[in-house]
């Protein structure tokens, strides 16, 4: 498969983002799942251990409902 083939990407711009439960997180770019294609946002802690996570991007960008309210689940920072 070429890079040409490959679906295109859900980018999830680099930068600080809070989580809607208060932890601050620095996105670190969009990859892809290697059996899937999924796009996938790379992103690390800013707290503790300082781990690296990942996450479906449709997921990182969208809403949750929270006390009734639907909000972002990461809003970005910088």
């Amino acid at each position: 498969m070429q890079d040409t083939d490959l679906p295109p990407l859900i980018e999830t711009p680099p930068g600080r983002y809070r989580h809607y439960k208060g932890g601050e997180y620095e996105v670190i770019g969009t990859v892809r799942h290697s059996e899937t294609l999924e796009p996938m946002t790379l992103y690390r802690a800013l707290y503790g251990a300082r781990g690296l996570w990942v996450r479906p991007a449709t997921m990182f960008g969208e809403s949750v409902v929270v006390n009734g309210a639907p909000q972002l689940r990461f809003t970005k920072l910088t």
